[in-house]
């Protein structure tokens, strides 16, 4: 008799034309069968790098589906085009307001968010609606300054410099936060030579997979490099298996900037951080899911 796996449900938040990680976060939330994807958010990364870096999000969010033979099978809701003005006022976006329609659902099975860029759409809806923070309802983020005193390097993070406002935003709420700051997610590394093997001949989705992130890497780094961390993954990782992570609650901070943290305007709010992730259970979990799915 085939087994019916009880469910949590997912929304994925994710500027995924940015990088090159977020394309393996979304496939992996997508393979994984107790995992109900109830939409994909398309997410801004600022206007560095694009003028219109949301519907570049979108597109490469509907080449996934695609990719994967499963165009209209989840909805994609386009998120904010840009940053929150302030710490007051919604970017108001479908992509907000469908987080804020899960929320409110009728539904018992908890509600996952997980924001693989800037929190703008996230905080967005809690500014729309306030009371989704009372719900059964978990943030998982992937950004953030590494805390206790880990050099993170010279530039700002940036999930987190790319909506300053809405990280205090989020921070500051009621709602339930997970975060995975650039200390833990910089160390999901994989080799080309492992991608070539475990991901490349895994269909089209495969191919793509390991052609895009090598074509990211030659074109945004200055030295030699053969490896990537598919950082964003930890977030499916953690909802998935939230015991597979080593996690210490802290006292939510205030971010000055895209570097910098004081100390929050409520000492009684807490995030859970997380300081380790088994990485070899998140990798193997997505090669099985791309190799069962891919198969004949």
């Amino acid at each position: 008799m085939a087994r019916t796996p009880r469910t949590v449900r997912l929304v994925v938040d994710t500027d995924a034309a940015n990088e090159a990680d977020d394309q393996y976060a979304v496939v992996h939330a997508l393979l994984s069968e107790t995992l109900d994807v109830r939409g994909i958010v398309p997410a801004h990364f600022g206007d560095a790098r694009s003028a219109t870096s949301m519907a570049d999000s979108r597109a490469e969010v509907d080449l996934l589906l695609e990719l994967l033979g499963r165009t209209g099978s989840v909805p994609v809701a386009d998120g904010a085009p840009r940053a929150l003005p302030d710490e007051r006022t919604p970017v108001d976006s479908p992509g907000a307001r469908l987080i804020v329609s899960e929320a409110l659902a009728d539904d018992e099975r908890p509600l996952f968010v997980t924001s693989l860029g800037p929190l703008t759409d996230m905080a967005s809806a809690l500014l729309l609606e306030p009371r989704i923070a009372e719900r059964d309802l978990t943030v998982v983020w992937i950004g953030g300054p590494s805390y206790g005193g880990i050099w993170d390097g010279p530039k700002p993070e940036f999930n987190l410099s790319n909506d300053v406002h809405a990280a205090n935003v989020v921070f500051g709420s009621g709602v339930e936060l997970w975060q995975v700051p650039r200390s833990v997610y910089t160390r999901v590394g994989v080799g080309y030579a492992e991608l070539e093997e475990r991901v490349a001949p895994c269909g089209r989705i495969g191919r793509y997979l390991v052609d895009q992130l090598v074509a990211w890497n030659d074109e945004h780094h200055p030295r030699a490099i053969e490896h990537r961390s598919l950082g964003d993954s930890p977030a499916i990782g953690a909802v998935l298996n939230p015991q597979g992570a080593v996690w210490r609650r802290r006292a939510a901070p205030r971010f000055l900037d895209g570097r910098t943290m004081a100390e929050g305007p409520d000492p009684e709010r807490t995030v859970l951080v997380c300081e380790e992730f088994d990485t070899r259970y998140l990798l193997e979990d997505l090669f099985a899911k791309l190799r069962r799915a891919t198969a004949g």
